[in-house]
């Protein structure tokens, strides 16, 4: 990483105390003097994680303050503690197509490094340090207690992802009301791989509303409900690839007023399945057609449900990711019956 300041970081130079992606909010929030808040909005916040590098802006020899990290991702593990580096070997080359499961994540080979006189890490010394070894691991656990790392899960297939997926309420109805309203994807209606209805009681300024009524997830995958040009809009980006997108909108743009406006989706059933999606304006059909591809995961775990705009990277550029014109009094979806297998 590369730090300009020339106010407050004179004659430059090589700072070789750790760091890590945790360090750079930390850094701001001192850089520019702003404390961050214990509680946003009445909830309390959880402490930032990191350690603030403006220490070394000054003293590139200063004692190193960032003294623990810990790694962990589809059950390969690693830990720094002042200056060591312990970590699992991978099971799975990153470009290799092996097995969905490579094994108890516990049962991993563990490898150990002094970064201070081996900063390529050549010589693994785990089989003449295993005391070092042993207190790096105990320090890793400690660390994953305290942020929840635990269980291990080092499954490749959908079923890690399906998992994740059953972590949603068990209801068949979710009424939000207003809008400017984001939820983790986790926590909101599902709307990936099943039959759906979306309703919306919204009030347009005129026919060229425009903007999300609701959207969820990004141009990597996801749905976004919204009117261009007064136009209802379904839009299913499967990917950011080039194809693989589907659109289904109303023939006509809707005038000024109030409108109870549906959205209803036949899932086809299967794997990343499409269906027929049929629009509705005060219960009379305006628009139908054929989403060709849907996604059964979110592409980003921190992906939100969101009404009314579109948080992040859109689903879709334009007019249609904009902040809905008009007003949005309730949205309602209404999720069909799932059948075994589907």
């Amino acid at each position: 990483m590369v730090v300009s300041w020339p106010e407050r970081i004179q004659g430059g130079g090589i700072r070789s105390q750790f760091g890590h992606i945790t360090d750079i909010v930390p850094t701001l929030l001192e850089a520019v003097g702003i404390e961050a808040p214990a509680s946003v909005n009445g909830v309390a916040q959880q402490p930032i994680d990191g350690v603030s590098l403006a220490y070394s802006f000054k003293d590139s020899k200063a004692p190193e303050r960032h003294r623990t990290q810990y790694f962990e991702m589809m059950g390969n593990r690693g830990i720094y503690h002042d200056g060591w580096w312990a970590g699992t070997t991978p099971k799975r080359i990153p470009w290799g197509q092996g097995a969905p499961y490579a094994g108890n994540p516990m049962d991993y080979k563990w490898e150990l490094y002094d970064l201070r006189s081996d900063p390529a890490q050549s010589r693994d010394l785990a089989a003449k340090n295993p005391e070092k070894l042993a207190e790096m691991q105990a320090i890793f656990d400690q660390e994953a207690k305290r942020n929840n790392v635990y269980p291990l899960d080092d499954r490749m297939d959908l079923s890690r992802f399906a998992a994740a997926s059953a972590q949603h309420p068990t209801r068949d109805r979710y009424t939000y009301w207003g809008s400017n309203i984001s939820i983790p994807f986790l926590k909101a209606a599902p709307l990936l791989a099943r039959s759906f209805t979306l309703a919306a009681d919204v009030e347009l300024p005129d026919n060229n509303a425009n903007g999300t009524v609701v959207a969820m997830g990004s141009k990597f995958g996801g749905w976004s409900f919204h009117l261009v040009n007064g136009r209802p809009v379904a839009y299913m980006a499967a990917s950011q690839l080039p194809g693989d997108q589907s659109a289904v909108a109303a023939a006509l743009a809707l005038p000024g007023g109030k409108v109870h406006l549906e959205y209803e989706f036949r899932y086809d059933g299967g794997r990343n399945a499409g269906g027929e999606m049929i629009i509705r304006a005060n219960g009379a059909e305006i628009g139908r057609g054929k989403i060709a591809r849907t996604i059964s995961k979110p592409p980003e775990m921190t992906d939100t449900f969101d009404v009314g705009f579109d948080a992040d990277t859109p689903v879709v550029e334009g007019a249609a990711s904009q902040p809905f014109s008009g007003r949005i009094d309730k949205v309602e979806v209404i999720l069909a019956k799932q059948e075994q297998g589907k």
